[in-house]
C-alpha cells in the first residue's frame, strides 16, 4: 500500500469525515487556512490514481468517496511503521514509547486495563455478516 503525503492524508481525513462529498465539502472540513479549490481537486485526483478514492460523476460535477476506511488505512500504516522501525515487534514499539514518555508502571498498568476493556467490548459486540 502506498503511503500518503501529509497533504493527501489531510484530504483523506476530511473525506472520511464527510463520507461522500464534492471538493467544496472536503475543503470545509480542512483546517484554516483553507487550501485553494484547485489544490484540493488535484490532491483528490492523485488519491483516486493511488486507489484511495473514487467518484460518481453528475455531469461535470464529481462526488468523491473513500475506497478504504480510516481503520483499514490506520492498520496498514501502523503495520508498515511497526515493520520499518521496530522490526515488526510490538514489544519493541511499546518499550520505545514507555521509555520516551517516561511512563511508570502504574500508568502502564492503567493503559493495559483500558486496552483489556476495549478488547472485551469488541468481543461482546455482535458481528454483522456481509
Amino acid at each position: 500500500m502506498q503511503q500518503l503525503t501529509k497533504a493527501e492524508e489531510q484530504v483523506m481525513q476530511a473525506l472520511w469525515s464527510v463520507g461522500r462529498g464534492m471538493v467544496k465539502e472536503i475543503i470545509e472540513k480542512l483546517p484554516d487556512p483553507k487550501p485553494a479549490y484547485n489544490t484540493v481537486s488535484t490532491i483528490v485526483r492523485i488519491l483516486e490514481q493511488k486507489g484511495f478514492v473514487s467518484h460518481k460523476a453528475y455531469g461535470k460535477t464529481h462526488e468523491y468517496f473513500p475506497l478504504i476506511s480510516r481503520d483499514e488505512y490506520s492498520a496498514k500504516f501502523l503495520n508498515h511503521f511497526l515493520g520499518s522501525y521496530f522490526g515488526g515487534s510490538f514489544e519493541r514499539l511499546v518499550s520505545f514509547f514507555v521509555k520516551k514518555n517516561d511512563i511508570n508502571l502504574a500508568e502502564f498498568e492503567e493503559m493495559m486495563k483500558l486496552v483489556q476493556k476495549d478488547l472485551q467490548q469488541d468481543d461482546s459486540e455482535p458481528s454483522n455478516p456481509a
